[in-house]
């Protein structure tokens, strides 16, 4: 899928899509409670109230950088805690390659938090070595993110950090930046911690336009609705709920596009207490 913001242009590649299968992310999200929210029907949901996800990443073309946010699993990994996230072997290369955009092509990347599914593919073996697989790209970090994560990893994080992140920094290619960082004319990162120490958002702005990359602010729509439902995964709950009230009511109810880390296009609107996502036409 592609959406233009002024003379930006955005395209969602697609690792892998799941059906109903996300209950061990957000458990509180069970089919009835879904259901009782049919505006997440059928653009986020199915009929019987089954979540659609998606991983994915998110080429940014501006008129000077192309861009590409969050990298997803990535092939050839091991020590996931998702079995079947073990030794991958996708095509998100060649999907990538047959879109226009050939890895030698891009020249930034950045990840909005360093979890498993936003990193895998910073990185590609090669010869029994992890390699950068964007070589002409610099990869942008959140400072604070990569420090928590540098210091403080362990189980899975550990193999992420040395599989999808260390090798980059080894190599040079990294940039830590501050969470509020400009990183071009038309993007500016929004500091949203929670789900992890350092997430970022992306704040794209360019020719009266505006559009926010969410990341995992929220992994799904249903938690616009329910600013409470934390995912299993945040690193701190109660920041997480306070960041989504803040970030979904800042662009609630404006013409600002916006994209999340696990779901496609759309408006939030005001809803009550809370929130409802219209999705993009």
């Amino acid at each position: 899928m592609r959406w233009n913001v002024g003379h930006v242009k955005i395209t969602k590649i697609v690792e892998l899509e799941t059906i109903g299968s996300t209950r061990f992310i957000l458990p509180q999200a069970d089919t009835e409670a879904i259901k009782s929210l049919p505006w997440l029907i059928p653009d986020f949901a199915t009929p019987e109230g089954r979540l659609k996800m998606s991983i994915h990443s998110l080429v940014v073309e501006t008129p000077s950088r192309r861009i590409v946010v969050d990298t997803g699993l990535g092939n050839d990994k091991t020590g996931r805690g998702v079995p079947t996230w073990n030794n991958l072997q996708t095509p998100f290369l060649e999907t990538m390659r047959a879109a226009g955009f050939p890895p030698d092509s891009i020249d930034t990347v950045i990840c909005t938090h360093l979890h498993v599914d936003h990193v895998g593919w910073n990185t590609r073996l090669q010869n029994g070595s992890w390699v950068p697989t964007f070589p002409n790209a610099r990869y942008v970090f959140a400072e604070a993110e990569y420090a928590h994560w540098r210091d403080h990893a362990d189980g899975m994080q550990q193999a992420v950090m040395a599989d999808s992140v260390q090798p980059i920094v080894a190599a040079g290619l990294a940039d830590l930046v501050p969470s509020d960082h400009r990183l071009c004319e038309e993007i500016t990162l929004i500091p949203t911690p929670g789900h992890s120490p350092g997430h970022v958002a992306l704040h794209l702005r360019s020719n009266g336009e505006e559009a926010v990359l969410s990341g995992d602010v929220a992994h799904h729509p249903c938690q616009m609705a329910h600013l409470d439902w934390s995912s299993t995964a945040d690193f701190d709950d109660r920041q997480s709920t306070q960041t989504r009230r803040e970030l979904f009511g800042r662009f609630a109810d404006t013409p600002t596009l916006v994209i999340g880390g696990h779901f496609g296009a759309g408006h939030i609107r005001p809803d009550g207490e809370a929130f409802r996502f219209e999705a993009a036409a």
